[in-house]
């Protein structure tokens, strides 16, 4: 039983922890939906050319996609403490670069880093949910961590373009790379890997059970264990389908697709990819603690990824979309979407916990791959029918109900843990 003071100190450190990282994570979805906002002040400032400048825009993604199982492999061994203090030392030193690049070399060294620094934030934020919150409540703090990170993708829209009308776009990015430095610093000095490291019992020993057993061997040997057990795999191409058909839309194609086929101004449709991304926001945070609640995840993730798969036959096919009903397609979408997210709890539960960070890193790489993979091929499927209008956008459509259908299948494959760590078979 904890004292009254540990009992205070627990909850002080665990909020902390999850506060500080937090934090941190929605500086990196600031960084990663930002330049769609100061887009012409890039092209201006470097004479950039639109392939420049989605070069440049790009690098956040790649070296974001590549480093997550390396952070798995940080996170378990050196601990989420040091790996996100590190990151936002990087991604500061990205940011400032950035805001104060001369070339657009500078610029995409900087974008790089800003990459480089936040690609750790999200699963070292998983680790620490996974140490200081119960079992049973990790897919709801999961939920809450999308719901937390999605306030930086609001804030790099309308905020910033707010923002860009009383200072440069070079001090907005001075001062959040100021702000990712502090936050490093307090990270490092306020942040606890887990209870242990404060002298607490562990989640599992205030239920009565035994604390989870640390590994010892290698880290090779743990990312082993992960690859090679065979349930961690199915959540790769959930993610993969149903994260990155809807990033590569959310991201990218909504937009055009909306004005092509539906005729919408650009303010019109940016409204709905606005619902969209509010609705997963939502979405995450209510599927997960759904998922608690019941004692279930399979049965939540199947039915989420096909409410996602049906939402996409009217855009297929060009229902007519008039007053709310595109709004609340969109949101039904957004809503439904964010089953996958239950993939890095099924991931983390089959697996041992001491390898958890390198088990949801895996499985997260599928929506990135997805997302870049999608992305080209969509435009290619536009472009090779031949422009804009229902029948050219129709392909792409299709390519995005493909993976999302894949996600669908893949979530049937995934093994249920009944919300609790299972021992790998």
């Amino acid at each position: 039983m904890l004292t009254h003071h540990q009992a205070g100190q627990l909850v002080r450190l665990r909020w902390t922890a999850f506060i500080i990282v937090g934090l941190a994570y929605v500086l990196s979805f600031f960084h990663r939906f930002a330049p769609a906002a100061i887009s012409t002040d890039l092209q201006q400032t470097f004479h950039a050319s639109g392939a420049e400048l989605g070069g440049l825009a790009a690098t956040y993604f790649y070296v974001y996609m590549v480093m997550q199982i390396p952070t798995g492999i940080l996170v378990d061994t050196l601990g989420p403490r040091k790996v996100v203090a590190a990151g936002g030392l990087i991604a500061g030193a990205g940011s400032l670069l950035f805001g104060m690049a001369d070339t657009l070399a500078a610029a995409s060294v900087g974008r790089l880093l800003v990459g480089l620094g936040v690609s750790v934030t999200f699963i070292s934020l998983l680790k620490l949910n996974a140490a200081w919150f119960h079992d049973r409540h990790f897919a709801t703090m999961t939920g809450l961590t999308i719901l937390l990170g999605n306030v930086g993708s609001l804030l790099a829209a309308a905020p910033l373009a707010w923002a860009l009308n009383f200072i440069s776009w070079r001090s907005a990015f001075v001062v959040v790379g100021v702000v990712s430095l502090v936050l490093a610093l307090l990270d490092w000095y306020l942040v606890h890997d887990h209870p242990g490291r404060a002298g607490l019992p562990s989640m599992r020993e205030l239920d009565g059970r035994a604390a989870h057993e640390a590994h010892t061997g290698h880290w090779y040997d743990g990312l082993l264990v992960v690859l090679k057990n065979r349930a961690t795999w199915p959540g790769l191409w959930v993610n993969m389908g149903l994260a990155g058909s809807l990033f590569a839309f959310a991201g990218l194609w909504a937009i055009p697709f909306l004005r092509d086929v539906y005729g919408m101004d650009r303010s019109q449709a940016a409204n709905h990819t606005t619902v969209l991304l509010a609705g997963f926001a939502i979405g995450a945070f209510f599927i997960g603690m759904l998922s608690d609640r019941i004692g279930r995840r399979k049965p939540v993730m199947i039915a989420g990824a096909l409410g996602y798969c049906l939402c996409w036959l009217p855009l297929l096919f060009g229902v007519a979309m008039s007053g709310m009903t595109g709004y609340l397609l969109f949101f039904v979408m957004g809503l439904c979407a964010p089953s996958f997210t239950l993939s890095w709890s099924c991931a983390k539960e089959v697996n041992p916990h001491a390898l958890s960070g390198m088990a949801t890193s895996v499985v997260n790489i599928g929506g990135f791959l997805g997302t870049a993979i999608m992305q080209p091929l969509v435009g290619w499927a536009i472009d090779r029918a031949g422009g804009g209008g229902l029948a050219a956008y129709q392909s792409g459509i299709a390519i995005l109900l493909g993976f999302s259908l894949l996600g669908l299948l893949a979530t049937l494959f995934i093994r249920e843990t009944y919300c609790r760590y299972v021992q790998p078979r």
